[in-house]
């Protein structure tokens, strides 16, 4: 078994596979992961997921703002002289000068069927894009934003009612079940690494909030996509009256009308092809609603027009 691991991750995603690496007895000897993020209000310093799972189990835990140029870094990697880093949803570019300190190299796990979705928001992209599959990649690191070998793919169906959030938990169980396999045959020379179809490349670019305004030009199968895959944030929106109200939960309905038109007492809102029912809903500045409660103090009635 390695005797020096060393895991770099930041998000949600990341902890069911950290957690899966310290409960299986694999000795993890420094985590890395974002320095810790002033919350909305710039009251209080939040620590990333992988911050406080790794504190609680006493992990080392270092929180660099970047690795690009940082000599502290370097000497200490180097000096600790890890036999593989392990890197999940981390948030960082791993510098060059970095890569050959361990001794089996930087082992990534991407959330996409590589090449596919390469970048910084594969699971959003897979839905919005209205994908039936995707699944997890276990790579090397190159110089290159996720185009090192892959060693192993794993997929998962994709279901319609599935948002991101849901689509991530799941993926991030599969890694967490893989990634033990796949370090043993690391350890043991046992496992080969294939060059990715770069001509076969796509992008999944960071969300932008601009993005979760629905277009009701758009198909109700669109829409929710849109609904699904920004969820829980920054979430599908539409305008009405100059306030902003975040659908976060939908599903496809066939009434007729003008797109943007709100065509039923329950909330169906026509699209450029069908229709959407809400089923949850939150306004700007408030909790979060079933529609059944919202529609009894909403403004917002059959025959309505919204942005």
């Amino acid at each position: 078994m390695y005797k020096k691991i060393v895991f770099m991750g930041t998000s949600y995603f990341a902890v069911p596979i950290l957690k899966s690496l310290y409960q299986n007895g694999y000795p993890i000897s420094a985590v890395y992961t974002q320095p810790p993020k002033k919350s909305n209000r710039g009251q209080k310093l939040n620590k990333s997921p992988i911050n406080l799972f790794s504190e609680n189990i006493s992990l080392a835990v270092r929180t660099p703002q970047t690795l690009k140029n940082n000599n502290e870094e370097e000497l200490y990697l180097s000096e600790l002289q890890p036999d593989l880093i392990v890197v999940v949803s981390y948030g960082q570019i791993i510098p060059k000068n970095l890569l050959n300190i361990p001794k089996k190299g930087f082992l990534n796990i991407h959330a996409s069927l590589l090449p596919k979705w390469r970048g910084a928001a594969p699971i959003q992209r897979s839905i919005m894009n209205l994908d039936k599959e995707t699944g997890i990649s276990i790579m090397k690191i190159n110089e290159n934003l996720d185009e090192g070998p892959v060693c192993n793919q794993y997929s998962l169906k994709i279901s319609e009612k599935m948002n991101s959030e849901e689509l991530s938990e799941k993926l991030s169980q599969l890694a967490s079940e893989k990634i033990l396999d796949i370090l043993d045959n690391i350890y043991d020379d046992n496992i080969k690494f294939k060059n990715q179809d770069h001509s076969k490349a796509t992008y999944a670019k960071k969300i932008q909030k601009n993005e979760g305004k629905i277009n009701w030009d758009e198909n109700a199968d669109k829409i929710i996509g849109i609904i699904n895959g920004l969820f829980p944030f920054p979430g599908a929106f539409f305008l009405f009256n100059g306030e902003r109200y975040k659908i976060l939960k939908a599903e496809k309905s066939y009434t007729k009308g003008k797109p943007g038109n709100i065509i039923s007492e329950d909330f169906e809102i026509c699209c450029g092809k069908g229709s959407i029912k809400v089923l949850a809903i939150q306004r700007e500045g408030k909790r979060i609603q079933q529609i059944n409660e919202f529609l009894l103090g909403t403004q917002i009635k059959k025959g309505a027009n919204i942005a």
